[in-house]
């Protein structure tokens, strides 16, 4: 009977594909957020971790069980590469939808455009800062899920954002660097249209 993935799956020795509870738990342990903190997340954030966790529990998860099911009912299941995969990526799966599941409960949703035109710096702030030798660089602060280095993104709990949060255009900052400290000066502060003005 053939295969329902499209590359081959060699089977594999159950000492390498056995995963203990363990292993699970510590994979469930979440990204910090501060001790009585919050948080916070940008409505489109909070929409594409709800997207994926409902894409994942609709579509992801049912085509895996099925997958499963079909790889039991053809015997061996310790020689079987289709079954033990399928096990696997299941496990992956419901680990990842109990971590959406958590972060979603504690999500504070915050919308950054109210403060567009402001100088100040709050959640969801792009602020263009000149580092120690005057170079101008930009980081937009999001929450900690949400946050993309590859788009500039920081996590509003990095020591960057930490310093940054509350200081207006102008303000010289001292971040504190693994090198020690430096001085920084914020040059400008931009937020997103409200959601009306697009």
């Amino acid at each position: 009977m053939g295969s329902f993935y499209e590359t081959p799956v060699y089977p594999m020795s159950k000492a390498f594909t056995k995963e203990s509870e363990a292993d699970d738990e510590e994979d469930l342990q979440l990204p910090a957020v501060p001790a009585g903190g919050k948080n916070y997340m940008t409505p489109a954030g909070y929409a594409a971790l709800r997207a994926e966790l409902l894409d994942l529990m609709d579509t992801e998860r049912p085509k895996i069980v099925d997958v499963v099911h079909w790889a039991a009912s053809n015997g061996d299941r310790s020689e079987n590469g289709d079954y033990l995969y399928g096990k696997k990526r299941l496990r992956e799966i419901d680990r990842r939808i109990r971590f959406l599941t958590k972060r979603l409960e504690i999500a504070e949703i915050t919308e950054p455009s109210v403060h567009c035109g402001s100088d100040q710096v709050f959640f969801g702030a792009t602020v263009t800062y000149a580092d120690p030798t005057g170079a101008p660089r930009s980081v937009r602060i999001m929450g900690i899920d949400e946050a993309d280095s590859a788009r500039g993104d920081v996590s509003w709990v990095s020591p960057i954002a930490r310093t940054l949060l509350k200081s207006r255009v102008g303000d010289e900052l001292t971040l504190l660097t693994p090198q020690g400290p430096v001085v920084i000066e914020v040059l400008q502060v931009a937020y997103p249209p409200p959601p009306d003005k697009l």
